[in-house]
């Protein structure tokens, strides 16, 4: 009987053992750490080449943030008669493509005209513009992520290789020939005219492309900058084509191009562009 008894608390003992056993064979894996933020992006650079005033370094750290204007009420800029409507109101397309392969432009647009910049970068289908008015309406993400570059970055390429910098550049430092309506690499606004993220804004630009006697060029390229309605640059010449961290120099081919638009991995709006040709008074 004794014996009995020791087999049968034997027995039980072993099954609890086995249950202990597999409650901790079983218990959820340890939680995983959080993923680290991406660092945070450069606010400039001081090993850059010296532009050619030999004041400052392209992307210079050191160079002064333009002033804060606030801008006046938004107000949009119908497309006038003879303009090119590039993007109206409505999910018409036809005037764009893939910069890359010239295939249909990928990036998403509603019905309200709306289109949101999506993976690599767009141009118009015309590659000839010279001279021109172009109105361009843009917003930067609502919501606030990243900094500096990282934060709602686009830009206007006109004839292809000029930049005119999109970027969020409300409260948000930079280097000041990158910020918003920057001829990039070049030369910051006069102010920082810029809305609050997630707001309409606008570019006003008048372009007048370069001029070539054969290779030789005699003419930069000059540009006028509305930042929402506020005068930014005032008849500037281009130091060359837009590159990061440096300088392009000046081809025959710039002389004329098209309008394209960044994929510069942020999603930023666009709506209403228009383009007028421009030609010297008679």
């Amino acid at each position: 009987m004794m014996r009995g008894r020791i087999t049968i608390s034997a027995c039980v003992l072993a099954a609890l053992c086995a249950v202990g056993l597999a409650a901790r064979t079983q218990q959820p894996p340890a939680a995983q750490p959080a993923p680290q933020a991406p660092p945070p992006a450069p606010t400039g650079y001081k090993d850059t080449p010296m532009q050619p005033n030999g004041k400052w370094r392209v992307h210079d750290d050191d160079r002064p943030r333009p002033v804060v204007v606030k801008p006046g009420p938004f107000v949009g800029l119908p497309a006038p008669s003879d303009a090119i409507v590039l993007l109206g109101p409505n999910n018409d397309l036809s005037k764009w493509q893939m910069t890359q392969g010239g295939g249909p432009v990928s990036w998403p647009i509603d019905a309200a005209g709306v289109m949101s910049s999506g993976k690599g970068m767009i141009r118009t289908a015309r590659n000839d513009f010279t001279d021109y008015q172009l109105h361009v309406e843009f917003a930067t993400p609502s919501e606030v992520k990243g900094n500096s570059q990282g934060r709602g970055n686009s830009g206007v390429f006109l004839n292809g290789v000029f930049e005119i910098q999109v970027l969020d550049s409300y409260e948000n430092k930079s280097y000041a020939d990158g910020q918003a309506s920057a001829m990039y690499g070049q030369y910051p606004p006069m102010v920082n005219a810029s809305r609050p993220p997630g707001e309409w804004q606008s570019y006003d630009i008048t372009f007048t492309g370069p001029r070539f006697n054969g290779t030789t060029l005699e003419k930069p390229a000059l540009v006028t900058v509305l930042h929402n309605g506020v005068v930014v640059h005032a008849n500037q010449a281009f130091l060359g084509p837009t590159m990061h961290r440096q300088i392009g120099t000046y081809a025959p081919t710039n002389a004329k191009g098209y309008v394209g638009l960044q994929d510069h991995g942020n999603p930023v709006r666009f709506r209403n562009i228009w383009l007028r040709e421009l030609k010297a008074a008679e």
